[in-house]
């Protein structure tokens, strides 16, 4: 495993971490035990970073997570969200003593006494823009309740409004081939800032693994069911933005990227790691082979520059004018 410091902080995170939203809920079936193994496998294999959130499963993911790590707060770092258990439109969400609340329930949850990196979970802009919720997690870290702050994103223009605030240190972002508008200004500036930067939806919720078919059948209870149009929260978390079946249309086109990169999953995740903006790619599991296959890709070969031109022409002439949703 390689490390990386997430941006103006003393944290040295893997390269490749983990999300937990798939084992905590909307994913379809779950299985605890699974996913304690499949936790226990990545910190074998190195990984000392996951990201979750309070709403994952309800809470469930961050328990998973204390079991897990019980006795290693000082090795394993971990990340959750808060807000999204309230009404994100509505300031009193976002209240200090609402998020105090969130804070000590995650805490609860998690069995520690501090968060390594409490996040923002992808509020609107105008929120972030007319409320005090910096000042309030100024404080929270004076306390002690968390190490560091950032936010988790949708929009370009979101990460960027948080990078004038001083103490963030982290923003995550969609970023994937399929969505690669933050390479324009967001990455190059919060590397210039020394944000780090969490790639989340770096598979395009599977269609970049290869290994779904047209007639492929999600679960009821799977976000890609269920949230296909953006029906339930913002449509970039699902495919990326991109209707289910021209993601499977672009994914067939760059077939070539698994030569002499194990899969097509290995290759997805390099690219996002041969961008030396980004902290760490998340992507998420729900088995204990989907842990080994991922961190493969840290051992795969890099793009070389002519491969990345490609890449880029590819989304603006393919795969930009698809993409669906604020971003």
């Amino acid at each position: 495993m390689k490390y990386r410091n997430l941006g103006k902080t003393d944290l040295e995170i893997s390269e490749l971490s983990f999300g937990t939203w798939a084992i905590g809920g909307d994913w379809g079936k779950t299985n605890d035990q699974e996913a304690l193994f499949g936790l226990d496998k990545a910190m074998e294999l190195g990984v000392n970073f996951f990201d979750t959130a309070d709403v994952y499963g309800n809470g469930h993911s961050e328990e998973l997570l204390a079991k897990a790590t019980k006795g290693k707060a000082d090795e394993i770092y971990i990340a959750t969200k808060f807000c999204r258990a309230g009404d994100i439109y509505d300031p009193h969400t976002y209240s200090e003593q609402k998020i105090k609340a969130y804070c000590e329930a995650s805490l609860k949850r998690l069995g520690r006494e501090r968060i390594d990196l409490y996040q923002i979970h992808c509020p609107p802009l105008k929120i972030l823009m007319n409320t005090n919720i910096f000042d309030v997690l100024d404080k929270l870290q004076e306390e002690g309740k968390i190490r560091y702050y950032g936010v988790s994103v949708e929009t370009v223009e979101e990460g960027l409004y948080c990078l004038e605030e001083p103490n963030v240190r982290a923003l995550q972002v969609i970023f994937n081939l399929f969505r690669q508008k933050p390479l324009q200004h967001l990455l190059p500036m919060a590397k210039d800032k020394g944000v780090g930067i969490l790639a989340r939806v770096p598979l395009a919720s599977g269609l970049l693994t290869g290994k779904f078919q047209s007639n492929t059948v999600f679960e009821t209870n799977d976000h890609r069911n269920f949230n296909r149009n953006g029906e339930q929260f913002n449509v970039g978390e699902t495919f990326g933005g991109l209707d289910f079946n021209k993601g499977l249309e672009l994914s067939n086109k760059i077939g070539w990227i698994v030569n002499n990169r194990g899969s097509m999953t290995q290759a997805a995740l390099r690219w996002i790691l041969d961008h030396d903006a980004v902290t760490t790619v998340i992507p998420g599991f729900k088995s204990v082979n989907q842990v080994i296959e991922n961190v493969k890709a840290i051992g795969v070969s890099s793009f070389s520059p002519k491969e990345m031109e490609w890449l880029a022409n590819f989304y603006q002439e393919e795969v930009h004018s698809h993409v669906r949703g604020a971003y």
